[in-house]
């Protein structure tokens, strides 16, 4: 008698059919996750100390307040209107606590400036408290700033390399509390697939099939994937993901166009294809120039010298000849026959789009 597959297995198989195979193969560590496995994220408030008169200036008014707290709590009273932070800077501190991160391994941080300092370069974090989104502190952040650039200027003009308002202090912070993990079950593991895709997914479940036998591991959907750890040779579950994470699978490549219109970038995905079609590619250039010319009466005569201003417009019209594109079977192809038109990056956000319109790329378009 006949055995159903399961419907995760069916569109895995017609995928596998009709799209064609361009990726490499990559670890399953690089494709999937384990469900409950994850990092979380820290925020903290601060201060940026040791600055060359390149902090906060009189409108960061948290900033005094900050300082005059900071003295306060290390026995020094002081009125906040005597406190000048030039050398001082309000900042938000960032950082990433690892699943599994145990109290005293060390993180980096990312600082960045809260209120209207110029340059942090040269600045010293102070001991900054890490907050997780329940609000409980899970590091503390201190060290020397690192931002990679310069600021420099006077009078007459200035001089920057870089983002000098954002820094890094590497391992600059100390996990002191270890973020609720749930413990790994004995019986069965999910694999969380970090682009869901019916195809990788079947992929790597017949991966880990192949490896430690039927009903190892199964396809529950396209992003998920249940990995049986009693029918795997009986392993445990640290050791059985350590095994799994390494083993090699050809992820499902998306055909897509990624579309950058503020940066004019295009970029194109291994198994865009494109049909036969004609493109007509034109530009219509119109110019306006103003100009302003002074007006004089004659000698002894009557009138008034005024300033006149005239206007000159130009409209320039680009040849565009009907050209026949061939239909493209490789991402060589596609690039031979667009190159062939001549068209810049931004025209070409045009012809994609217009190619898409009428039916002829296979591809999905991202437009960012």
């Amino acid at each position: 008698m006949s055995k159903l597959l399961p419907t995760a297995a069916i569109v895995a198989l017609l995928c596998s059919a009709w799209l064609p195979s361009t990726a490499e193969a990559a670890r399953i560590e690089e494709l999937a996750d384990v469900r409950g496995v994850r990092p979380n994220q820290l925020i903290g408030y601060g201060l940026v100390v040791g600055l060359a008169g390149t902090g906060d200036r009189g409108q960061a008014r948290f900033t005094v307040q900050s300082t005059a707290s900071m003295l306060r709590r290390l026995g020094a009273t002081i009125d906040p209107k005597a406190i000048q932070t030039k050398n001082a800077a309000a900042v938000v501190v960032t950082a990433t606590l690892p699943a599994y991160g145990s109290p005293g391994s060390r993180i980096d941080v990312t600082v960045s400036s809260l209120g209207n300092a110029k340059s942090l370069q040269g600045g010293m974090l102070l001991q900054t408290p890490l907050y997780g989104a329940d609000r409980a502190v899970y590091a503390v952040a201190q060290g020397p700033l690192l931002i990679g650039g310069f600021a420099a200027g006077g009078r007459g003009g200035s001089v920057q390399q870089n983002h000098t308002t954002v820094g890094r202090v590497p391992h600059g912070g100390i996990i002191e509390r270890e973020a609720p993990t749930p413990k790994l079950a004995k019986d069965h593991l999910l694999l969380q697939l970090r682009s869901p895709s019916f195809v990788t997914a079947q992929r790597i479940a017949a991966a880990i099939v192949e490896r430690y036998g039927e009903g190892s591991a199964a396809a529950v959907s396209g992003g998920a994937v249940r990995i049986n750890v009693t029918a795997a040779a009986g392993k445990d579950p640290v050791a059985l993901l350590a095994e799994i994470q390494l083993i090699d699978v050809e992820p499902d490549a998306p055909v897509r166009v990624v579309i950058d219109e503020r940066t004019g970038t295009v970029v194109l995905g291994a198994g865009v294809r494109i049909s036969e079609v004609a493109i007509a590619q034109g530009g219509l250039t119109v110019e306006v120039q103003r100009r302003q010319f002074v007006s004089q009466p004659q000698p002894l005569a009557e009138g008034e010298t005024q300033v006149v201003e005239d206007e000159e417009v130009r409209v320039t019209m680009e040849e565009g000849a009907l050209m026949r594109v061939p239909a493209s079977a490789s991402l060589s192809d596609v690039v031979e026959a667009l190159n062939a038109l001549g068209a810049t990056p931004r025209n070409l956000i045009a012809i994609f789009q217009a190619l898409r319109a009428a039916g002829a790329l296979q591809a999905e378009i991202e437009v960012q």
